[in-house]
């Protein structure tokens, strides 16, 4: 999978994408914050990051966007890893199911 062309912004520290499909991205709480908030090491870390994320205005497009690009690491809307795989195989069998 090829990455989106990506341009430096003053948006604490996170570029903006070119792709208006990740236009999103810029109006997210996460960019007022240092991005190893969102890439923790520990279950405390996650806490933190999920509470930051609880408020923000665009967690469900973040969390798409998150699952449909098989994202693994890091908390995307106010998701970690696992409770995006556990989403993912939910979906899987609700598919697989009808």
């Amino acid at each position: 999978m090829e990455h989106e062309a990506m341009k430096p912004s003053d948006n604490g520290g996170f570029p903006l994408p070119d792709d208006t499909a990740t236009a999103w991205m810029a109006a997210g709480n996460c960019r007022l914050y240092p991005p190893a908030t969102f890439f923790p090491s520990d279950g405390v870390g996650v806490e933190k990051a999920r509470k930051i994320c609880a408020g923000c205005p665009v967690s469900d497009p973040c969390l798409e966007y998150a699952l449909e690009n098989r994202i693994d690491h890091g908390v995307w809307g106010g998701c970690s890893e696992r409770e995006r795989r556990r989403i993912l195989k939910r979906r899987r069998l609700a598919i697989s199911g009808s």
